[in-house]
């Protein structure tokens, strides 16, 4: 998996796109995949924020997540972890990137 850390503003819409590459860096199809991202405060947490996680270009290997107001809201300011998790039509999952997740506190209410 490739490594990525992020940052999200507390209180606001969050989305970013991920391209998926071969050992070359020429983009994986998808076509046929699905796709899971999840953010927890450490590995080891129970509970997780999902992203919602779309294939928004399957030939292209571009993956979009994204977390709403609410979400980002929800979250304390702080470091989290995250990653997104590819499925083939078969089963076989392959996570495709992670990172740190650094979210920055709202002054605006």
């Amino acid at each position: 998996a490739s490594i990525s850390n992020i940052f999200i503003d507390q209180g606001a819409t969050f989305t970013t796109t991920v391209t998926v590459t071969d050992a070359n860096g020429d983009a994986v199809s998808l076509s046929g995949y699905s796709v899971a991202a999840q953010i927890r405060k450490t590995f080891l947490s129970s509970t997780a924020t999902a992203f919602t996680a779309t294939i928004s270009n399957a030939s292209s290997g571009e993956i979009t997540i994204s977390l709403s107001p609410t979400q980002t809201t929800a979250l304390e300011a702080g470091r989290f972890v995250y990653d997104v998790v590819i499925t083939a039509s078969g089963g076989t999952k392959t996570r495709v990137v992670e990172g740190q997740v650094t979210v920055n506190p709202s002054v605006t209410r």
